[in-house]
């Protein structure tokens, strides 16, 4: 049975299931072993871990310590609440279809600056926010015209590239926070900026390290870590980088509770900006597959900063970004009453529980139907349709992303 325990519970004999920590590099080779040695102990420890999953078939049991599954229930009734606190739908300057032509330019054009500035750092040659800008201004521009098209293509990954589309998609999940919280057109410009230039300081780092899909030695640690002071080195000799994306690029690793890094700041020692920051880095982290971290799905990717925010991150800015995002976030596959599974490619106009979902397969008989759009927040008067739940793609061998992209 697997179990939720405290770090103060750990000990000797236990069998480590899930050290709850997908979004941080700890050093082990794997995230599943039994804890044998008092030095791995101690490291856990001094990881900042709080709590953590142990398999009591495979070692010793905490008898009064709560099952993943109560833990997880207790996390969705949470993240309801949550949702359910959204004082009003969105409502969208541009449809979706007439936005995303826009989207796809500021997308691709992102990635291939981000490329660009990426080289120029390697080679030593100058760098400025000549191209950069105008960008910004475009990417600002569309999120707050409508959201959910440029955030629908932060789904599409290609293998690869992981380190320019994070940067482009913290970008553009940084603007819609920022609009969520109501901030003015200039700190979302900051915002944007920094999602962007976040980890600019990566540049320094070899393939061997960004990409090893094994265990991290203590230099190697080291040199990761040392991307921060060297982005923030970057952006303070480039002309004009708003103070917002400053404190972005310097705190996106620092935790409320003084666990993160480098300087190991905590609570309101940190940015507000830098605490957005660090809420978006990684659920677009913890969401794609990276060579030693399979991707958790959107829904469930909430639970976990739900879980997290109880130390790690600010609880009341989870929570606005859960409804910045959706309890059902963009790419999400869905169960409907009806029985239909589908996947939201769009936010609802009457809340968060209310999306438009591509329904695409009969999960009853198990079979595909004609492709849908199914608009949860404008059906018929009596109609009893809804999301019962979030459902996993590998149980019903289902694509999200491929579903984005169909035809309406």
């Amino acid at each position: 049975m697997i179990k939720k325990i405290t770090i103060d519970e750990l000990q000797i004999g236990m069998f480590i299931h899930d050290l709850n920590c997908g979004w941080m590099e700890h050093g082990f080779l794997r995230n599943r072993f039994m804890l044998k040695a008092e030095a791995n102990l101690v490291r856990i420890r001094e990881l900042g871990i709080h709590e953590l999953y142990i398999d009591t078939d495979k070692g010793l049991d905490v008898s009064q310590a709560p099952t993943e599954m109560e833990v997880e229930e207790a996390l969705e009734q949470d993240l309801v609440q949550v949702a359910a606190e959204k004082d009003k739908p969105e409502q969208h300057e541009t449809s979706l279809a007439e936005e995303r032509i826009h989207a796809r330019r500021i997308h691709n054009e992102a990635l291939g600056l981000l490329n660009s500035l990426s080289e120029d750092i390697r080679h030593n040659r100058p760098v400025s926010l000549e191209h950069l800008d105008p960008l910004v201004d475009d990417m600002v521009a569309s999120v707050l015209r409508n959201p959910d098209a440029l955030m629908g293509f932060s789904r599409v990954r290609r293998l690869g590239r992981y380190q320019l589309e994070h940067g482009v998609n913290v970008s553009s999940l940084l603007v819609a926070f920022g609009q969520t919280l109501g901030l003015d057109r200039d700190s979302i410009r900051g915002l944007a900026m920094g999602g962007l230039l976040h980890d600019i300081g990566k540049a320094f780092l070899p393939a061997s390290i960004l990409n090893k899909p094994g265990q991290l030695t203590e230099e190697e640690f080291g040199r990761m870590r040392q991307h921060v002071a060297d982005g923030f080195r970057i952006a303070s000799q480039m002309p004009d980088v708003p103070k917002i994306a400053l404190a972005i690029i310097a705190e996106h690793h620092e935790r409320m509770d003084g666990s993160g890094y480098p300087r190991q700041r905590k609570g309101s020692e940190i940015t507000r900006y830098g605490q957005m920051a660090g809420i978006v880095d990684v659920y677009d982290a913890i969401t794609s597959d990276r060579v030693y971290n399979k991707a958790l799905e959107p829904h469930e990717a909430l639970r976990k900063l739900l879980e997290w925010s109880a130390y790690h991150f600010n609880p009341e800015l989870v929570q606005q970004f859960i409804r910045c995002v959706g309890i059902y976030p963009l790419g999400t596959l869905v169960r409907l009453r009806s029985g239909r599974l589908g996947v939201v490619v769009e936010t609802g106009r009457k809340g968060l529980f209310h999306p438009v979902v591509r329904v695409v397969m009969d999960a009853n008989r198990r079979s595909y139907i004609k492709v849908q759009d199914v608009d949860l927040s404008r059906l018929g008067k009596g109609s009893e349709e809804r999301i019962l739940n979030a459902e996993s793609p590998k149980d019903w061998r289902i694509n999200p992303v491929e579903v984005l992209q169909l035809p309406s």
